[in-house]
């Protein structure tokens, strides 16, 4: 088995002129930043610009993936074992930022390294328990490249990890002592305690390699809130809540950039090279990834006066990222590529100005992505016009499904919107669904509690 690749697909790398938006994005956006517009008869439906990856090195004789299945849902590996940041090499750059704009930008040549930190940092507690967001990727015509943070005010649409000092365990390495699912019992036996196998794992130890840790161990504890496959960003959550735990362990010394970057290496090995999830989960609120490369993100505020909810409708069906990934057409005409991206600026300009009615309207008129993957989630184009008809402002799918989202501003209707789309998913797709409302979540990954050094 020797070496695992984590590839960028040759149909992705195809894909570098999706990502188009029309000039007055930039003067929406207060003309501090601006995406250049490039057009063609034939463009990807892919907005990646790929770059050639490192590979994650499993251990000898190890195949980290094997049957191409999701890692962490190998049953086989029950017992606990340790990683060292050694033994998975950092695939992405770092750097700092170097103005005071919202935007996050990396170059190639750079890399996350520990000799920019004071070298092997000492834990600052013993543990530290770090929450992170469920995330809605896409958000319709953004597919790929614009993503926002979502939560309930009692903090269970998300993962929760707690990452322990463990001067028991070898220097250096990520042990997972235990993964359980409080509100999904079942699952927690799905999820590997490999951390080489599981995304909370791989992205303690990227964490661990950028802080510079050598001289000590952490062992990781995950809660898993989010169900597997549902659209919801499950594995961006774990990423971030360990990589925020983690950090916070040895006194908070990363950038929010650096985080996400070490989010990014769980990512990579588990559904490909897109932030669109990882970043708003560790971020908060909206964020926009203008670039791969060279790595560039952009915080959208929007308002504190928008009142916006999401009702997330999930049914009993999963979707997993890759198969609803082979589902896209690989080229695409150019006037649906124009309308997409007027669309998706459309989406970022009400962000800003706090516009939920245009944030709903742009949200619902992807014409590529949801087109193909709505036919493969039973149910989901009356799930939409029954969201439409109740008064929601705009419904889509979230990321790659199968959950659909609504949007409505403030909750007084969201009780109806929510069952109407229940119903619609049951009587048009004979699938059982649970709803819930959430709230646009501004904070992202953060710690909920700590305890203190043992002497």
């Amino acid at each position: 088995m020797g070496t695992n690749r984590a590839h960028v697909s040759e149909r992705e790398r195809g894909s570098l002129r999706y990502v188009g938006f029309v000039g007055w994005v930039a003067f929406a956006c207060g003309g501090w930043w601006a995406i250049p517009v490039s057009f063609s008869r034939s463009v990807c439906c892919h907005p990646k610009f790929p770059t050639p990856l490192r590979p994650v090195r499993a251990r000898k004789g190890q195949n980290l993936f094997p049957d191409q299945t999701h890692p962490r849902t190998n049953p086989k590996m029950a017992a606990a074992t340790t990683a060292s940041p050694a033994t998975a090499p950092s695939s992405f750059p770092s750097t700092t930022r170097k103005s005071s704009l919202p935007i996050l930008c990396v170059a190639r040549k750079f890399k996350v390294a520990a000799a920019s930190l004071s070298s092997d940092p000492s834990p600052a507690f013993q543990s530290v328990t770090a929450f992170a967001p469920a995330t809605v990727a896409n958000l319709g015509p953004g597919f790929d490249f614009l993503g926002c943070a979502v939560a309930d005010a009692s903090l269970s649409l998300g993962d929760t990890v707690t990452a322990t000092f463990d001067p028991a365990l070898p220097p250096g390495t990520v042990a997972i002592s235990a993964v359980t699912s409080p509100a999904r019992p079942h699952l927690a036996a799905r999820l590997s305690r490999d951390p080489l196998r599981n995304c909370a794992g791989i992205a303690a130890t990227a964490t661990l390699r950028a802080l510079g840790v050598r001289s000590h161990a952490v062992s990781l504890t995950l809660a898993k809130g989010l169900p597997l496959g549902s659209g919801l960003g499950s594995s961006a959550a774990s990423a971030a809540a360990a990589a925020k735990a983690v950090d916070a362990l040895f006194g908070s010394l990363l950038t929010l950039h650096d985080l996400v970057l070490a989010g990014l290496e769980s990512e990579k090995a588990v559904s490909g090279f897109h932030a669109d999830n990882i970043a708003p989960a560790i971020q908060g609120g909206f964020v926009l990834v203008q670039s791969y490369d060279p790595f560039r993100l952009v915080q959208l505020p929007c308002p504190p006066s928008l009142r916006l909810c999401f009702v997330l409708v999930t049914p009993d069906f999963e979707a997993p990222t890759a198969k609803m990934r082979a589902a896209l057409p690989k080229k695409i005409d150019i006037g649906h590529h124009v309308r997409n991206s007027s669309q998706a600026a459309a989406l970022v300009a009400a962000v800003l100005q706090g516009d939920a009615a245009g944030i709903g309207s742009a949200m619902s008129s992807d014409g590529i992505v949801e087109p193909t993957r709505a036919p493969l989630i039973p149910g989901m184009v009356a799930v939409k016009a029954a969201a439409l008809e109740a008064g929601a402002l705009g419904c889509t799918i979230s990321g790659a499904g199968p959950t659909a989202v609504a949007v409505i501003e403030g909750e007084e209707n969201g009780e109806e919107i929510a069952r109407r789309m229940v119903d619609a998913f049951w009587s048009a797709g004979k699938l059982k669904a649970t709803a819930i409302i959430a709230q646009l979540d501004r904070a992202g990954a953060r710690v909920i509690s700590t305890s203190r050094l043992l002497k």
